[in-house]
């Protein structure tokens, strides 16, 4: 019950996309000319997104911020971002600088240029506004990977106590609350720095109570209010847990333990890469599981860590090969889960190298090879430890004669069954000092060696950890490349923006260049182009002449003369008809003096 409430606290109205949030086109496109100022503008993404109250800063050509409307969702897509524009908007260059949050939580922001009519002669540096705060985020990431530490120390020291059973808790008790409080006050933060991260500003505004209003009507809010109650019956637990419980109750005491620790797991997966992307809720449950496995094991390190250092160590032959069993199985759930959301994280063998995300993904399995390497020498010392140590067997005395009237010598084992008291066996005497047990567990060198490989394994896996956080707050591969390849929904198609290279040979500053040139909408029937020649300074150039010809050879149609006009800077035509679908060859001759011309010719395709 505890998980299905959180479940749908947690998993209402998501839907399925690509985990951390990449944009796929704009509307205008980003450094096209556009002859009539647009009403909107438009932004894709490659999955749902979250608007906040400044998404968009408009800035003009005269580098002062544009009055907009309030941010909406083009259309009611959750992967869209739309705002309105002024009804009337200068001739020149406009910087648009967008910030959204991704379904997985992460805040993601850029920014992009458009120009109506031409471009600006001249274009300053703008300030843009503000993408992250130093102090901000510093903050939110430390408190997130104490968040992660908190949270494995809490269940896996909970777990050494209830699956290997202790004689002595007493060292796991404090480190069990200082985590769990430790867990509490990361979350806290993290709720109110949630604000200021996602819109990038100073820690100041985690006190504004609208902002914080509106991130505990988020997913991300929501989850973190989620792991706040969690904690709070994690509380009632293990207070519970403290007071001595009969065997017959260990069963539910497992089961309720398990359903705590998996619920505290499910606010993690729920508001990062796994929410969002393929197979979302088999991702979630290997999430979930990998999640919990850190845990058990990391956590259960540190305890083993105490209870090698505190306790009096009469037990350890018996509870140092259950967490080695334990240890083994978390480890093989680690695997099995790792390899599943590095696949669906990456995409491709070649973004191990190539992204940012493969290249973090390897350094964590360099750790985690590092880490299986010292448990597997910590192993040694495990097996010594569980190794039995066999006393010297001890002289047989010999019979001693009884009185008469002495009860028999099989009369007197039965009597001692019956009053529960141990007495020797068929022959074979009890050693000296009780039952055989381990002789290592009590050799000091043994348990020295065995502490040191421990704290070993605690260090690495401590640095391990802190990549994972920087793992989960990385654009994945696969989400960079479905980016890359994707088409802009709404746009213009990509073959409107044509950039036509030309050398006249001529070795002067107009002897060669580009010409930029946009085609609006390129489908069948009328069209608008617009060219603009830059020398080979990268400026604006003034030229004679431009001419752009359409021919479509499979149709035999053409060639069709665009008949450009000169605009004073910038050559253009509205009423370009071109009849039918295809690709058809667009020819660019520039002519920048009297005898000096050039012609390139570039593929273009008109959608029907």
């Amino acid at each position: 019950m505890l998980l299905g409430t959180v479940l749908v606290l947690l998993l209402a109205g998501a839907a399925p996309a690509s985990a951390h949030a990449a944009l796929r086109g704009t509307d205008p496109d980003d450094g096209s000319v556009v002859k009539q100022a647009p009403r909107h503008v438009t932004l894709t993404f490659t999955e749902s997104v979250g608007l906040l109250d400044d998404s968009f800063r408009v800035f003009g050509p005269d580098q002062r911020r544009v009055h907009t409307d309030e941010a909406t969702h083009a259309d009611g897509r959750s992967d869209t971002a739309r705002v309105g524009l002024p009804g009337k908007l200068a001739q020149g260059t406009y910087t648009v600088a967008w910030r959204v949050v991704s379904a997985d939580s992460h805040p993601v922001s850029g920014a992009f240029t458009f120009s109506v009519g031409k471009p600006s002669a001249t274009t300053g540096q703008i300030d843009t506004g503000p993408t992250e705060d130093p102090l901000t985020g510093g903050l939110h990431d430390a408190a997130r990977y104490l968040a992660y530490l908190a949270a494995a120390l809490l269940v896996g020291l909970a777990a050494f106590a209830l699956l290997c059973r202790p004689a002595d808790t007493s060292p796991l008790r404090k480190p069990l609350v200082a985590a769990w409080w430790t867990l509490l006050g990361s979350t806290v933060v993290l709720l109110l720095l949630r604000a200021p991260y996602e819109t990038g500003t100073g820690p100041a505004a985690a006190f504004d109570a609208d902002a914080l209003g509106r991130t505990l009507t988020g997913r991300p809010g929501e989850a973190l209010l989620a792991r706040l109650i969690v904690l709070l019956l994690a509380a009632v637990f293990l207070i519970r847990l403290s007071r001595r419980r009969g065997p017959e109750q260990r069963p539910a005491v497992l089961a309720i333990g398990t359903a705590l620790a998996a619920a505290l797991a499910l606010t993690w997966a729920a508001a990062e890469h796994a929410s969002a992307g393929i197979q979302v809720p088999l991702a979630m449950t290997s999430s979930v599981l990998h999640l919990l496995a850190t845990g058990v094991w990391l956590g259960g390190l540190v305890a083993l860590l105490l209870t090698l250092r505190r306790s009096a160590g009469d037990d350890l032959w018996e509870v140092v090969p259950r967490f080695s069993r334990i240890a083994f199985a978390s480890v093989t759930v680690l695997a099995v889960t790792g390899v599943y959301q590095s696949w669906r994280g990456l995409g491709s063998l070649s973004a191990l190298t190539g992204t940012s995300y493969g290249r973090l993904l390897l350094a964590k399995l360099a750790g985690v090879c590092v880490l299986l390497l010292v448990a597997g020498y910590s192993r040694r010392w495990t097996a010594l430890i569980a190794a039995p140590a066999v006393p010297a067997r001890a002289a047989v005395p010999a019979p001693v004669p009884q009185p008469v009237g002495a009860p028999a010598e099989g009369h007197e084992a039965a009597e001692g069954l019956e009053t529960g008291e141990a007495g020797p066996t068929s022959g074979e005497p009890e050693p000296p000092g009780g039952p055989v047990k381990p002789g290592a567990s009590g050799d000091p060198g043994i348990r020295r060696r065995l502490r040191r490989s421990v704290l070993a394994e605690v260090a690495v896996a401590a640095v391990v950890l802190m990549i994972t956080t920087v793992l989960t707050g990385t654009l994945p591969s696969r989400a960079q490349a479905e980016a890359a390849r994707q088409a802009p929904v709404g746009a213009l198609p990509p073959t409107t923006e044509i950039t036509v290279p030309f050398d006249t040979g001529t070795g002067s500053v107009t002897g060669s260049g580009k010409v930029q040139i946009s085609l609006d909408p390129a489908r069948v029937g009328e069209n608008g182009i617009q060219a603009i020649v830059y020398g080979s300074d990268t400026g604006i150039v003034v030229v004679p002449e431009v001419r752009i010809t359409f021919t479509l050879p499979s149709r035999d149609v053409g060639p069709i003369d665009a008949e450009l006009t000169d605009r004073g800077g910038y050559w253009s035509t509205n009423a370009v008809n071109l009849p039918l679908a295809g690709n058809w060859t667009m020819k660019t001759t520039v002519r920048v003096s009297d005898v000096d011309q050039v012609s390139v010719e570039r593929r273009v395709r008109v959608r029907p």
